[in-house]
């Protein structure tokens, strides 16, 4: 049976980054069928243990509410028609327990031991029948085996440790919010097992996004983290030397990038740096992750897609988190994707039963926090906190499933927090009988530690020696402090030769020999002789393109790009651009895919280029979201500089969809934490009637969040840059700039609509030839006479077409325009450069289409002023609160004025 949800792909035979799945032809045996049929009404009430004893199973380590009545009367053996002394042939039923025949009394025993314990799972909603088959088998398989005492020891000592390392944190950090493991240790039963199947499978890296709770106990006890780097920060200093250029962040946004040793095989592991803004980071360890079998040329990327893929994606959540994000429903809508999927992620909610100070009935609508994860038919199996055995044994099923499906899985671990939201907050407020339990209880660590003491396979000597000796650890961590100097983590590896950008704008040699980009524009609408390509796409697209390249002097937006991104591939980068739309581009400007019509086979005509270094072009259509797939595309531009990865918003404004991830990862990331990125975001913007939504890529915000400076010149270490280019050629030295330079900073591109296909807007083919750069000012090339110039213009992209038609309509020879193309980084000395040919120059205008309080205006008005020693002039539309109006007539006579009196 195959899901619902599935659905063809444009392209059955493949293309880059999209290998389609093997049709799933699983058929259950006849004679289990068969047999099913006989013991109909055992079998019923068997799948109703499975379907609904989740419900009263003993999963809450800190319950003081008994299951309903209701949720019991699904498991009575009488409302199927059998009596306490029936006998059950279980293969015939089960084909999993090896006990041949129980009576119905017995096989209820079993039946509760195994779904009514301290787990259980929730697979009645997943349609496919193999999953649902392979489930129930693995998972009642479980229960038949032990661990040994080995497996249990280090069990212990690790939750030990962990509560070791809690106990000694409020000791000598006693006024530290730490967001500690206490009443959540089990986690790291989690993470041992989830190691050991990883090394057992082969696995080369494990990507993990995890938040605040628990995340240092993991990191010093686990992930090779010293805990003076902890101790450190928390003492007020810095975790990065003094030569990096960073502002730093606390110690629970902490990250490691790290070689782990386990049972003789190496796994590279990534623990991603998290902002205090729950589950962002979930996206960026997805693409991250996607961005590793990428250069592994694995899973999605690998030429047989029946191969489990070598790196696995982590997600951990908190229980409030996990409902109340919408960012989770967007990444579990990506999950599988085309472009987007990574093999399956596990995720293990970190159930606290309670969000910041709110109770769990009162913080979802929903039984279970993890029932998000039925949206996507994944399965969830719920485990009790206080049982790190049943939470190992777990964690293998869900990595196997994880492994042979390649499908997202669930753990929803119940715990509880020790104390509040954070070691300085008291629950009591808002939670007094949870926490009436709570206090009157042991911890995990004690109690599973009591647990082997009883049953002989651990002493009291042995929980000493370990308590001790991890205390002993730390202290002499905590001494090492003052001698302690923090190690460059960063720019190593694949990121070797990446440097931090210095303090001066640069100018990089972009160009390319216009034979190369000849070849490039034409392959990029070449197309198989037999494929059956759009009429319209055939006279419009691919004649006009060919036409144009070959007279070289007319080459308009989607052209450049395309030479840009076949330049760069040629020259060994994989490109990858994602979006809604972005095959055929929202404009429908870009068409680098093509869609047989005959067919619906995708051709992508630049991953046919010959010869060069081999780069590919990925085309992601992406579902339709911002944040989680901005965030995605982040990850996968963190992993490897020599990956050129963009986003183009449907338009401009949608990027406010994102905000979280662009205020906490893209224009922080690299002084918060040293991880640089060349993502390329483009942002469609422009007046042009469209009414307040989709005209504006509201400029003036990013300008805000740069860290651009008013007094002094700005340098190439600005965290990100902004620009605004106005001609094709502009734009094609802007993206390859973007891979050429030895530094990378995130790109925002005031993208054009109207410009796409404006018969001015056109470049040249010596505008891309060797020696030639992205000019950050565009000086008046028109002007015969400068000292008749009395009025200099300065401008921005698009705008600038509409001022100059207005110049030439009305002759006026003392009018001056230039374009400022970059806007962040503030090119100041290019400015003055272009002021100084004017030596009758009476006054300088900046002219916007935008309000008076958006777009660039209050960011060049200081700038300006301050660095140039003139006055600036406002032009353009007065102070508005929303974009633009949405009257058509309104909009024309607001045009006009403020082309107008740019020369008034």
């Amino acid at each position: 049976m195959h899901r619902i949800i599935s659905r063809q792909y444009h392209s059955t035979k493949g293309v880059f980054g999209f290998k389609p799945k093997p049709v799933n032809t699983f058929q259950l045996d006849k004679s289990i069928l068969d047999a099913r049929a006989q013991q109909s009404k055992a079998y019923r009430w068997i799948e109703s243990f499975r379907n609904h004893a989740h419900r009263v199973a003993s999963i809450n380590p800190v319950s003081f509410q008994e299951p309903t009545g209701t949720d019991k009367h699904l498991l009575d053996y009488s409302q199927f028609g059998l009596s306490r002394y029936d006998s059950v042939d279980l293969p015939g039923v089960v084909n999993s327990v090896s006990v041949s025949a129980l009576t119905v009394e017995q096989l209820e025993q079993l039946l509760k031991q195994i779904y009514c314990g301290t787990c259980s799972i929730e697979l009645a909603y997943i349609e496919n029948e193999h999953e649902r088959e392979w489930l129930t088998e693995n998972y009642e398989q479980l229960f038949q085996t032990t661990l040994n005492t080995s497996d249990k020891k280090e069990i212990a000592e690790l939750l030990l440790k962990s509560q070791a390392f809690d106990n000694f944190l409020a000791t000598k950090f006693p006024t530290v919010k730490r967001y500690g493991g206490e009443g959540a240790e089990s986690i790291m039963a989690f993470y041992r097992q989830l190691f050991l199947s990883a090394a057992e499978a082969d696995l080369s890296n494990i990507v993990i996004g995890m938040p605040h709770r628990g995340k240092l106990n993991v990191l010093t006890t686990l992930f090779q983290t010293r805990p003076v780097k902890i101790f450190r920060k928390f003492k007020g200093l810095p975790e990065f030397p003094a030569n990096a250029k960073a502002m730093c962040d606390i110690a629970s946004h902490f990250h490691t990038s790290t070689d782990l040793n386990i049972n003789g095989k190496t796994i590279h592991l990534n623990m991603l740096h998290n902002p205090s803004h729950l589950e962002a980071v979930n996206p960026v360890s997805m693409g991250k992750a996607r961005a590793k079998q990428l250069t592994l040329q694995d899973g999605p990327y690998q030429l047989n897609p029946t191969n489990s893929s070598k790196v696995l994606n982590i997600q951990l959540h908190g229980d409030a988190a996990f409902v109340g994000q919408g960012i989770n429903q967007e990444c579990l809508m990506m999950a599988e994707v085309p472009h987007f999927d990574v093999g399956g992620s596990i995720h293990m909610i970190v159930n606290n039963q309670v969000g910041f100070t709110t109770p769990g009935d009162r913080g979802r609508g929903t039984r279970y926090a993890s029932d998000l994860a039925k949206s996507i038919m994944a399965p969830v199996f719920h485990v009790n906190g206080d049982d790190p055995e049943a939470l190992t044994k777990i964690t293998k099923l869900a990595f196997d499933y994880q492994q042979k499906f390649g499908r997202d899985v669930f753990i929803d671990l119940n715990c509880f927090r020790r104390w509040g939201h954070n070691e300085l907050d008291d629950p009591t407020f808002t939670s007094p009988l949870l926490y009436k339990v709570i206090h009157n209880r042991g911890s995990v660590p004690d109690l599973y530690a009591n647990k082997l003491l009883e049953s002989g396979d651990l002493t009291q000597n042995d929980i000493d020696t370990i308590v001790k000796g991890h205390h002993e650890f730390l202290n002499a961590e905590l001494q090492s402090v003052n001698s302690y100097q923090p190690e460059q983590s960063y720019f190593q590896a694949q990121w070797s030769g990446i440097q931090q950008a210095g303090n001066e704008i640069t100018v990089w040699n972009t160009g390319v020999d216009y034979s190369l980009l000849n070849y490039v524009a034409q392959t990029s609408v070449e197309y198989p002789p037999d494929f059956a390509l759009h009429p319209h796409l055939q006279k419009h697209h691919v004649a006009a393109r060919l036409r144009k390249i070959n007279e070289g002097n007319r080459i308009d937006w989607a052209t450049a790009e395309a030479m840009a991104i076949g330049s760069l591939m040629y020259q060994g980068c994989n490109v990858r651009i994602s979006g809604e739309d972005i095959g055929r581009g929202t404009f429908s400007q870009r068409h680098a895919m093509f869609i047989d019509q005959n067919t619906n086979e995708v051709y992508i005509p630049l991953n046919d280029l010959q010869g060069g270094a081999g780069g590919k072009l990925e085309l992601a259509n992406s579902i339709l979201s911002e944040e989680a797939v901005l965030g995605f595309e982040y990850g996968m531009a963190i992993d490897n500089p020599n990956n050129l990865v963009i986003w183009e918003a449907q338009f401009g404004d949608f990027f406010n969809g994102a905000q979280i991830i662009i205020d906490t990862f893209l224009t922080t990331g690299e002084t918060k934490w040293m991880v640089c990125n060349g993502l390329v975001m483009l942002l469609p913007h422009g007046f042009d009637g469209a009414a307040s939504e989709h005209s504006s890529c509201r400029m003036e915000r990013f300008l805000q969040m740069t860290d651009s400076k008013e007094s002094t010149p700005d340098g190439d270490d600005v965290n990100f840059e902004v620009i605004n280019p106005s001609t094709p050629a502009q734009y094609f030295h802007a993206l390859r700039r973007q891979q050429i330079r030895n530094y990378r900073k995130p790109l925002i591109v005031v993208a054009p609509k109207t410009l796409l296909r404006l018969s001015e807007c056109v470049s040249s083919h010596a505008e891309f030839a060797p020696g030639t750069s992205f000019q950050t000012v565009i000086g008046d090339a028109t002007i015969g006479d400068p000292k008749k110039v009395k009025r200099v213009i300065l401008c921005s992209g698009k705008h600038y077409y509409n001022l100059n038609n207005e110049r030439l309509a009305s002759k006026n020879s003392e009018v001056a325009i230039v374009r400022l193309e970059s806007l962040c980084p503030f090119p100041v000395h290019r400015i003055q450069e272009e002021l100084a040919k004017y030596n009758n120059l009476q006054d300088v205008v900046w002219s916007q289409e935008e309000h008076r309080n958006m777009g660039a205006w209050t960011f060049v008005q200081p700038r300006f002023e301050n660095m140039c020693g003139k006055r600036i002039k406002y032009r353009g539309r007065y102070e508005g609160s929303t974009i633009a109006v949405g009257v058509s007539s309104w909009h024309a006579q607001e045009a006009e004025q403020v082309i107008k009196t740019a020369f008034q």
